[in-house]
């Protein structure tokens, strides 16, 4: 798990990576919650999404984004974070430039993040959302959703409240050539604090089903 720094817009980035020896083997990004929230990406719900990535074979990278840890730079209410995200994508695929799929998975406000940045990259094949912010940040831009994906929400959520994640999971899954695998679990709160487990099964099982 070396830890890697790398340019991002505002400075220097901070990130934690992890190569797989396979050849062509897919890359995954991860995204933090909410900066301004005491979100990193040492949060246990990131860091259990990049251990289930990186035991499927992928090669993942998981990073602070900017004023975030040892990242430079100052929070910039989304618009940055995009720019941040974009770029550590950059690095990932410099990286594995023969990598055969590309996802990104992201929790919270990094959840709003990564679909932002998958509607901008055409290359991210698959998606991983988990406790997506939908009650707080429009996601209309996903009109339409470019990628099938999977959406874990915990129906005892006190952040995100599960109502508008239902809203958007149905929208979603109604629109044509994507599939959507929207998973509910029942006792979890915002940071599955004691639903770690499921939430991994659930990951686990959906690469397990869709990884190339």
């Amino acid at each position: 798990m070396p830890e890697v720094i790398f340019n991002g817009p505002e400075g220097r980035l901070e990130g934690r990576y992890h190569h797989s020896k396979k050849t062509g083997a897919p890359i995954a990004l991860m995204l933090h919650p909410h900066p301004q929230n005491g979100g990193t990406m040492n949060n246990r719900v990131v860091f259990t999404l990049y251990q289930t990535f990186a035991r499927r074979g992928f090669s993942v990278l998981r990073f602070n984004f900017r004023g975030v840890g040892r990242s430079q730079g100052t929070f910039d209410n989304g618009a940055g974070e995009l720019s941040d995200a974009a770029s550590a994508l950059d690095w990932l695929q410099v990286y594995n430039q023969n990598a055969r799929a590309c996802w990104i998975a992201g929790f919270s406000f990094g959840a709003w993040i990564g679909m932002q940045l998958m509607m901008r990259r055409p290359e991210i094949s698959a998606f991983v959302s988990i406790a997506p912010p939908a009650d707080r940040y429009d996601f209309t831009f996903l009109a339409p959703c470019p990628s099938s994906g999977l959406i874990i929400q915990g129906d005892q959520d006190q952040v995100v409240q599960k109502p508008a994640v239902d809203k958007l999971a149905d929208k979603l899954a109604h629109q044509k050539n994507i599939e959507i695998d929207y998973r509910v679990i029942e006792g979890a709160d915002h940071f599955f604090s004691d639903h770690v487990v499921p939430m991994h099964e659930f990951v686990d099982d959906y690469i397990q089903s869709n990884a190339v």
